[in-house]
C-alpha cells in the first residue's frame, strides 16, 4: 500500500492514510483470516498442557470439582427426603438428626467449594505467567520486519486481553462447567431412580438443547472473535495517540484524531452489541425451556399423584431435583459463550507463539571472530550485487557493491528514500539481502552468528530511544558487565561527564519515560555513550547528531574520532562536519550508488554530491 492509497472507513467517504493521521485503520495480515473458530480439542489440549508443572494440584482440584458436582443434587435429594420422611411422618427425633445430616453435608459443600476456587485460581495465574513468558520470547525472537508489519496494540492484545480471557477459560469456565454439567447428571440419575416416567419428561429437553446451542455456537463464535480483534484495533490507536502526542499537539490535531478514535470505539461498541444480542437470544430461550417443562411436569405429576401411581412426597423430592437440573442451563449457557471467547483469544496467542520468523541463523552460523592484537579493531564489509526491498514487488536497493576495508568510515549521502537506511539495515543484519552478497571478514554475513555480530556493534539513531531507569543504567545497556569506572571514563573519553555531574543526581538521575526527563541533546549523549562503552567493531550513526546542537557537537567531535578510529564505521548524517571526514562518501539515488568516492574528489566533480554540499554546506564546511 503506498502513502496515499484510500482506505475506507466505516462510513464517510474514502481516507488516505495521511488524513488518519496518527490512527490507522489497516488492520494487520493476522486480523484479516477467517473469524469462524469453534471449539477445538487439540487447542483444548495444548491449553491444558500448561498445566503439568501443577500436575497434582490440577487433578486436587478436578476430584474436588467432580465432588462439589455430586454434592449439590445430594444437597436437594436429602431436601425432599426430608419433607418425605421424618417431616410427613412428624418423626421430630429422626427429624433433628436429618437436618444435622444435611448442615454437615452443606457445610463439607462449602469447604470444598472454598479449595476449588483457590487451587483453580492458583492454576489459571500458573498457565497465564507460561503464557506470557512464551508470548514474550517469541516477540523477541521476530526479526525487524515483523515490527513493521504488525502494529503494536496487536501485540500489547495478545498479552492482555487474550491472555486473560485464556484465564477465564482455565479457571472459570473449564471447572464451572463440569460443576454444572455434574450436577445435570446426578439430578438425572436420581430423577430416574426416583420416577422413571416423570423423567422421560425432562429427557426430552436434550435434543432441545443441543439444537438450541448448535444454531447459535457459530454466530456467538464469529461475534466474540470479531469483538477482540476490533478491541485489538482500539489498543493499537491508543498506544499510537499517546506515543505520537508531540505529533498530534504540534499538529493540532487532537479534535481530528478524537474523531477517530470514537469511530474505533464504536466499531467495537458494534460488535460488542451483536454479541450481547446473540446471547439475549439463547439464554431467554433456553430458561423459556426450563419454564416450558416444568408446567409438564407439574401437568403430569398432578395426574400421576391422582391416580395414586406416584406419592406427593415423591412429587416434592422429584420437583427439588428438577430445580438442581434445571439450574445450569443458564450458566452453561453463559459458560459456552465464555468458552468461546477464550478460544479465540487461545487461538490468536498461539499463532503468536508458534510464528516462526521470517528469517533466522543458520544452525552451523558460528560468532564473528575477534580481532589480533596486531589488527585492526574493525571489520571488512563487502557488498557484491547486492538486491533488497521490504516486500518483494517493491525493490529499494539495487545491485549495490562498494568494499569497506577495517577501520574505514563509509558516509552514505542520499535524499529521503534512496536506500540509506536499507544499506544500515542490511549491514547490521536486521533484514536479508533479497539477493547478492555481504560480507564480513571475507565470511557471508548469513553464516556469522546474529548475536555475537550485535554485541560487537554499536548504534546511535535519530531516534534516541532511552529505557526506563537512570542514565547509568542506560549507558550499560551497551555493556551490562561494565562497573562504575567503565561508564566514568566513557563520559570522560565523550568530554560530557560536566553536563552530566551537573544533574541533580548525576549518573543516577531518571531518565523518565523514553528519556522525557533529559533535554534532546543530554538523550543523544547518553546513547552515544551506550555505543562508546560496548567497544564496538563495527559503528551506524544514523543522523546522531542531528539533534545536537553546535556547542555540543564541537564537544563531541573529538570523542568521535577516537571511538571511530581502527573501528569500520557507516555514517548517515546530514551535518558535513562528520561525513567530511569520512574516507568513503557513497551517493544514493532511488536505490542505486550512483557517485563515490572521498569528499574533495566528489565536490571536484560537481555532480550530485557537490549540488548537495552546495545545499547544505554550513559556515564550518570548508
Amino acid at each position: 500500500m503506498s502513502a496515499m492509497d484510500p482506505i475506507r472507513t466505516p462510513s464517510g467517504p474514502p481516507r488516505t492514510p495521511r488524513d488518519l493521521g496518527l490512527v490507522r485503520l489497516r488492520r494487520d495480515e493476522e486480523e484479516n483470516e477467517a473469524r469462524t473458530r469453534p471449539l477445538d480439542w487439540g487447542i483444548l489440549q495444548r491449553l491444558f498442557s500448561y498445566t503439568r508443572p501443577i500436575a497434582a494440584k490440577r487433578n486436587a482440584l478436578v476430584a474436588l470439582t467432580l465432588v462439589r458436582s455430586g454434592q449439590l443434587p445430594a444437597l436437594a435429594w436429602m431436601v425432599g427426603a426430608i419433607i418425605s420422611g421424618p417431616i410427613s411422618g412428624h418423626d421430630t427425633s429422626t427429624l433433628t438428626w436429618a437436618v444435622l445430616g444435611y448442615l454437615a453435608l452443606a457445610i463439607s459443600t462449602d469447604f470444598l467449594f472454598h479449595f476449588r476456587q483457590r487451587f483453580a485460581q492458583e492454576l489459571g495465574e500458573s498457565v497465564v505467567n507460561r503464557l506470557r513468558g512464551e508470548i514474550f520470547a517469541a516477540v523477541q525472537r521476530q526479526p525487524m520486519a515483523f515490527f513493521h508489519r504488525v502494529k503494536t496494540g496487536s501485540i500489547i492484545g495478545r498479552m492482555t486481553s487474550d491472555v486473560q480471557t485464556l484465564r477465564t477459560g482455565i479457571q472459570d469456565v473449564f471447572f464451572v462447567s463440569i460443576v454444572q454439567l455434574g450436577q445435570m447428571t446426578c439430578a438425572a440419575l436420581l430423577m430416574a431412580w426416583t420416577d422413571w416416567v416423570m423423567f422421560l419428561i425432562i429427557a426430552g429437553l436434550a435434543p432441545v438443547l443441543w439444537g438450541l446451542n448448535h444454531h447459535f455456537r457459530g454466530k456467538l463464535s464469529r461475534d466474540s472473535r470479531a469483538t477482540q480483534e476490533s478491541f485489538s484495533r482500539v489498543t493499537a490507536s491508543l498506544a499510537e495517540s499517546v506515543g505520537g502526542i508531540r505529533v498530534t499537539q504540534g499538529f493540532v490535531r487532537e479534535r481530528h484524531n478524537a474523531g477517530l478514535f470514537r469511530e474505533l470505539v464504536a466499531d467495537h461498541a458494534s460488535y460488542n452489541m451483536a454479541l450481547a444480542r446473540t446471547s439475549a437470544v439463547l439464554q431467554p430461550l433456553l430458561e423459556l425451556n426450563s419454564q416450558f417443562f416444568i408446567s409438564c411436569l407439574l401437568l403430569l405429576g398432578g395426574w400421576r399423584a391422582f391416580d395414586g401411581a406416584m406419592e406427593v412426597a415423591d412429587l416434592i423430592q422429584f420437583f427439588f431435583l428438577a430445580n438442581v437440573f434445571f439450574a445450569p442451563i443458564q450458566t452453561l449457557g453463559n459458560q459456552f459463550n465464555q468458552a468461546l471467547i477464550a478460544m479465540a483469544g487461545a487461538e490468536r496467542v498461539f499463532r503468536l507463539i508458534d510464528r516462526k520468523p521470517e528469517w533466522s541463523d543458520p544452525p552451523d552460523a558460528t560468532p564473528l571472530a575477534e580481532p589480533n592484537d596486531a589488527e585492526s579493531a574493525g571489520v571488512t564489509v563487502e557488498f557484491d550485487r547486492v538486491h533488497f526491498g521490504y516486500t518483494a514487488d517493491k525493490p529499494v536497493l539495487h545491485d549495490i557493491t562498494f568494499a569497506a576495508t577495517a577501520g574505514q568510515s563509509i558516509a552514505l549521502v542520499g535524499h529521503t528514500g534512496s536506500g540509506k537506511s536499507s544499506i544500515l539495515n542490511l549491514v547490521t543484519k536486521f533484514y536479508p539481502p533479497t539477493s547478492g552478497t555481504i560480507r564480513l571478514d571475507g565470511r557471508d554475513l548469513s553464516g556469522i552468528d546474529s548475536d555475537s555480530l550485535h554485541r560487537r556493534m554499536g548504534m546511535v539513531t535519530q531516534h534516541n530511544f532511552l529505557f526506563s531507569g537512570t542514565i547509568r543504567d542506560n549507558i550499560r545497556r551497551g555493556r551490562p558487565d561494565a562497573d562504575d569506572a567503565a561508564v566514568r571514563a566513557t563520559i570522560d573519553q565523550l568530554g560530557c561527564a560536566d553536563l552530566f555531574d551537573a544533574l541533580p543526581r548525576g549518573l543516577d538521575t531518571d531518565v523518565g519515560e523514553r528519556g522525557s526527563g533529559l533535554s534532546l541533546g543530554q538523550r543523544q549523549l547518553v546513547c552515544i555513550a551506550r555505543a562508546m562503552i560496548a567497544n564496538p567493531r563495527l559503528i551506524v550513526l544514523d543522523e546522531a547528531t542531528s539533534s545536537i546542537d553546535a556547542v555540543t557537537e564541537s564537544r563531541l567531535q573529538h570523542a568521535l574520532r577516537v571511538l571511530l578510529a581502527g573501528r569500520t564505521s557507516f555514517i548517515v548524517a546530514h551535518r558535513l562536519s562528520t561525513i567530511r571526514e569520512a574516507d568513503l562518501v557513497l551517493v544514493l539515488d532511488q536505490g542505486r550508488i550512483i557517485e563515490r568516492g572521498t569528499h574533495h574528489e566528489l565536490v571536484q566533480q560537481a555532480g550530485t554530491y557537490a549540488e548537495l554540499y552546495r545545499q547544505f554546506s554550513s559556515p564550518d564546511a570548508t
